[in-house]
C-alpha cells in the first residue's frame, strides 16, 4: 500500500448471489484491497454509469486518475452525465476488462475551485497531465467507494468491499 492509499476501512466479505453462483463462502482466497487500487490507477479508460432524471440508466467511457483512495473524473458542463450527476450524484464506475472486474458503486461529488483548495485541483491537473498527457479543468467528481465488487478468477476470489457513509 502507498500512503495516498491506504487499505480502506470498509467491510470485506463474499458477495450475496443464489447459490448456482458457486461462490465460496469462505474468506481465504478473497482478494486484497491492492488488487482494486492497482488496477484504478492503471488503467486508461472506465465505464461509468449515471441515472438521467427520468429514471433510465446512462452509460458512457471516460478518463480517470485514483487518487486518495478515490476515482476522480470530469466532463463539460452540458454533457447528459454531468446534467444527470446534478439531479443524482449516485454512480457506478467499472474497469473495461471483463476478466479482471472491479466495479465501484458510489455517490460523486463535485469538485472545483469554489469547493476545494487549489492543492487538490493542482494534483488532479498534475495527475490528468501524466496519465494522459493533456490537462483537465474543472470541474472534476470524487467518487469516495460505498460499495466495491471485484474478481480474477470467479467464482472463487469473488470479493465485496462495504464502506461507511
Amino acid at each position: 500500500m502507498t500512503p495516498n492509499d491506504p487499505t480502506p476501512d470498509a467491510e470485506r466479505t463474499r458477495p450475496s448471489t443464489e447459490a448456482s453462483y458457486g461462490i465460496p463462502a469462505e474468506e481465504t482466497g478473497m482478494l486484497d484491497w491492492e488488487f482494486v487500487a492497482e488496477r484504478l490507477r492503471g488503467d486508461r479508460s472506465y465505464w461509468v454509469t449515471t441515472i438521467r432524471p427520468d429514471g433510465r440508466p446512462h452509460a458512457r467511457p471516460t478518463w480517470g486518475v485514483w487518487i486518495d483512495g478515490a476515482f476522480h473524473c470530469g466532463g463539460g458542463e452540458r454533457t447528459r452525465w454531468v446534467r444527470n450527476l446534478a439531479a443524482d450524484p449516485s454512480i457506478v464506475v467499472h474497469r473495461g476488462d471483463s476478466e479482471e472486474v472491479v466495479i465501484l458503486e458510489g455517490e460523486a461529488e463535485r469538485i472545483d475551485r469554489k469547493r476545494v483548495g487549489e492543492e487538490l485541483i493542482d494534483r488532479l491537473e498534475a495527475a490528468y497531465r501524466g496519465k494522459y498527457d493533456v490537462g483537465h479543468g474543472t470541474p472534476f467528481f470524487r467518487v469516495r467507494p460505498e460499495r466495491v465488487l471485484a474478481w480474477s478468477e470467479f467464482p472463487t476470489d469473488a470479493t465485496r468491499w462495504t464502506f461507511e457513509k
